[in-house]
């Protein structure tokens, strides 16, 4: 399979539609306005909620996929993205954070139970008791993890990779801040050689000079630029609810332009909106 275009492997909607679905045009829909804007390829990325809920979530995904025609002007539906439930509740973001739930192997099989071949990613506070256990097992499974939506001290967070975590979730936000003392999960992501960061460059998400510090000092080739987007918000404003950021109105090409203004080099914008992804879900 070839993909041509940017791959956004955090995309919760666009337009008017949503992963919150159990009708997969939804799905097409949101993978046919990123297309147009230049995307080839997205990981639909469902919210935390019931399992009941999840995985008729996961089951809509799963039937836009079926549906996909070569040609086709939308993005391709590459699997999905799991944003819970294992996260931790005081760094919710804008997730329900009453539908998290306690990580264990029973819990982490009836939610996946046949679905396991087309979830490609799954955020993972690792801190959460139990939460390593199931990051072991998901990378037995090729699953890889992202740690997010974290209180986790730069200990845990190492722990969390020992463990086979990959990834980290939009770094910087819904996560412990950066501390002189207490690095966490952002020091980590800022300085390891391996692990691979998503980066929300939609000018809200992160001041420019975040993202100048990013790029300047995080290996290139392990920087991964998503959208975050969500149904209903323009490009120019991100979601916010409650006075929390909720997700952005942008595509991939919106970051590149809002990259490209702060003045960091095309190759390496190109480089961490498509190369990145592509090998980070062709890892193991």
């Amino acid at each position: 399979m070839i993909l041509q275009g940017f791959v956004d492997l955090h995309i919760h909607g666009a337009g008017k539609f949503d992963t919150r679905t159990e009708d997969p045009s939804h799905i097409r829909n949101i993978a046919e306005i990123h297309g147009r804007a230049g995307t080839g390829g997205i990981l639909p990325t469902i919210y935390s909620s019931s399992f009941s809920e999840m995985r008729k979530n996961m089951e809509a995904v799963r039937n836009a996929m079926e549906e996909f025609r070569e040609g086709d002007q939308a993005a391709r539906v590459l699997g999905v993205h799991l944003e819970g439930p294992f996260l931790n509740p005081s760094r919710c973001g804008a997730l329900n954070k009453d539908s998290f739930i306690k990580p264990t192997l029973p819990s982490f099989r009836k939610l996946l139970s046949g679905f396991e071949d087309m979830v490609k990613i799954m955020t993972i506070a690792p801190e959460i008791p139990g939460a390593l256990k199931v990051i072991v097992h998901c990378r037995e499974l090729g699953i890889k993890v992202n740690m997010g939506h974290s209180d986790a001290t730069y200990e845990e967070a190492i722990n969390g990779k020992k463990a086979g975590a990959t990834g980290i979730t939009h770094l910087f936000n819904a996560m412990r801040p950066f501390q002189q003392r207490e690095p966490g999960l952002v020091g980590l992501g800022l300085i390891d050689e391996d692990l691979y960061i998503e980066v929300i460059a939609d000018g809200f998400h992160l001041h420019p000079i975040t993202l100048e510090l990013i790029f300047s000092r995080k290996r290139l080739d392990r920087i991964i630029i998503v959208s975050d987007s969500v149904k209903g918000v323009k490009r120019t404003h991100p979601a916010v609810r409650k006075g929390i950021l909720a997700g952005s109105g942008i595509t991939l090409r919106d970051s590149f332009n809002v990259l490209k203004e702060i003045g960091i080099p095309e190759a390496e914008i190109i480089k961490a909106s498509i190369d990145n992804p592509k090998r980070y879900l062709a890892a193991m």
